[in-house]
């Protein structure tokens, strides 16, 4: 990946909730924010997230993101320089979203796809059974920069993650299938209880191997969006930097920040419009700089 000498243009395909921010409508506006052309397909159209005692709206389905793609393709619009995924809920728009990926490369071979695997949490799954599969096989040997959770990095490698070396091992998994930079955005792991860890590794531009820890305070609370929140960063710095480092830390302060605003005004839904300036300018604690990790 090359550092911003072209101006990305980022198509993000994800869900949308009218009221609330996850999705769409968590990652487009800190990407705009910070300088980047962002086009947005919206996989689900919802009221608000399915976390509200309910909700209305309606899915798209493979054919109908087709024909979105095909209206972008009739008019010399599917140029983007990265294509960014999150929650895909049916085998059909999985698999749309890689025929479009296909397109893009076919134009450009070093279209950027950042894939955040969003599958489950906790144990538990969001997304049916017969999705994982098409992750495991057909997506991640096909993205660039892969973003899962603990829980879905051990889905993809079919192993326990419970120490550092564990989540070491998975990570380089991940790499032999096909990711350039993966990022475990949030480990429970042994040595550290109370915190969570991200660890995050990529073959730099010298050519060598680095892997960095970052140990995150816990938060006593859950948040919706975060994750759509955490690629959407980590691609803007990415693209601006091209130094894996520096985008993790910047995306995790920033993440911090909109989450202990979240708290501090006691609101259901992540203050993101609250916390422009900590998007635009994160300012790195000494507890959130990333270290290097492993051999």
């Amino acid at each position: 990946m090359a550092a911003a000498t072209t101006p990305a243009q980022v198509l993000s395909i994800q869900s949308h909730t009218v009221h609330g921010y996850v999705g769409n409508r968590s990652a487009v506006f800190p990407m705009q924010l910070l300088g980047i052309e962002v086009d947005a397909i919206n996989s689900v159209q919802f009221s608000n997230n399915t976390g509200y005692p309910s909700w209305k709206g309606e899915a798209l389905d493979g054919d109908q993101l087709w024909a979105l793609v095909e209206g972008l393709e009739g008019n010399n619009l599917l140029t983007h320089t990265h294509l960014l995924t999150g929650y895909m809920r049916s085998p059909a728009i999985l698999r749309t979203c890689l025929k479009t990926l296909d397109n893009l490369r076919a134009k450009n071979a070093s279209t950027v796809y950042v894939c955040d695997p969003v599958m489950g949490d906790e144990g538990q799954l969001y997304v049916p059974k017969d999705v994982v599969p098409i992750y495991r096989n057909e997506v991640v040997p096909r993205a660039t920069v892969l973003t899962p959770n603990q829980f879905e990095a051990e889905i993809l490698t079919d192993m326990k993650i419970t120490t550092q070396e564990d989540a070491l091992t998975a990570i380089e998994k991940l790499h032999v299938i096909g990711p350039k930079i993966v990022i475990i955005t949030s480990c429970l792991l042994s040595d550290a209880a109370d915190s969570i860890a991200l660890l995050a590794s990529w073959t730099a531009p010298t050519g060598a191997r680095e892997k960095f820890r970052i140990n995150i305070p816990k938060i006593a609370n859950s948040f919706t969006g975060t994750g759509d929140l955490m690629a959407s960063l980590v691609l803007s710095w990415l693209h601006k930097t091209n130094d894996l480092k520096t985008a993790i830390q910047n995306a995790t302060t920033t993440v911090q920040a909109v989450l202990a605003e979240t708290m501090r005004q006691q609101r259901q839904e992540i203050c993101l419009i609250q916390c422009r300036e900590q998007i635009l300018n994160p300012n790195v604690p000494e507890h959130l700089k990333a270290v290097t990790i492993g051999k």
